[in-house]
């Protein structure tokens, strides 16, 4: 799908990361080790809560936060419709990540769409081993309501987890109570839970 050849060329500089502790549950199996990486302007002390979170739900992993944010690429803003690209955020990502763990999820603060989508909550390669998620649409501030830090960490967790599954080659469930339903809108997002169904959780663990 990617097409790294070409995308080199764009991106020749390697960027260095600088990585803060992970959190993990023990389960005396080799752990999966994931790297959170803030892109543009996101916050990193707004995810501090995410590595133990994902934790509970992806068992075997452990996850860390890279200390320096990684630069959205000029080229993936649409000025005509002020939002950037995700595809090509996440191909940006998949070259410039840095090596030594199995999963990566880029979250920036901007918008995002991707095709003819009017806008995302993210993407991610299924299968794969990169995928990104967006902020901008999850604060409460968005929906002209009031800040409110527990359902902004939830909604950020919900597609953190969604958008991770879909690297475990999880894909949509039709149970919108489900971590994996589709989501078209933030209501979409609210009523859903952070965890996957029954039948997800068993494609889940035995990818992992």
């Amino acid at each position: 799908m990617l097409l790294i050849n070409v995308l080199v060329a764009f991106f020749p500089t390697r960027v260095k990361f600088k990585i803060v502790p992970s959190y993990t549950i023990g389960c005396g199996k080799r752990l999966v080790r994931g790297l959170l990486i803030p892109m543009g302007e996101t916050n990193p002390n707004e995810l501090s809560f995410l590595p133990k979170a994902l934790s509970k739900t992806f068992r075997i992993m452990s996850f860390e936060i890279s200390s320096e944010n990684l630069n959205l690429p000029l080229h993936a803003y649409n000025s005509a419709r002020r939002q950037y690209n995700s595809t090509i955020l996440l191909e940006y990502l998949a070259i410039t990540k840095p090596r030594g763990y199995e999963k990566y999820l880029g979250i920036v603060d901007a918008d995002l769409y991707a095709g003819e989508l009017n806008f995302v909550f993210g993407e991610a390669t299924l299968n794969g081993d990169s995928a990104i998620i967006s902020l901008y649409r999850l604060r409460p501030e968005f929906y002209s309501s009031s800040a409110d830090e527990e359902l902004f960490r939830a909604r950020v967790l919900k597609e953190a987890v969604h958008e991770l599954g879909h690297t475990f080659g999880l894909t949509h469930c039709r149970n919108p109570e489900c971590v994996m339903h589709f989501s078209n809108s933030i209501m979409d997002t609210d009523l859903k839970s952070a965890e996957p169904c029954s039948a997800c959780q068993v494609k889940l663990f035995r990818r992992l």
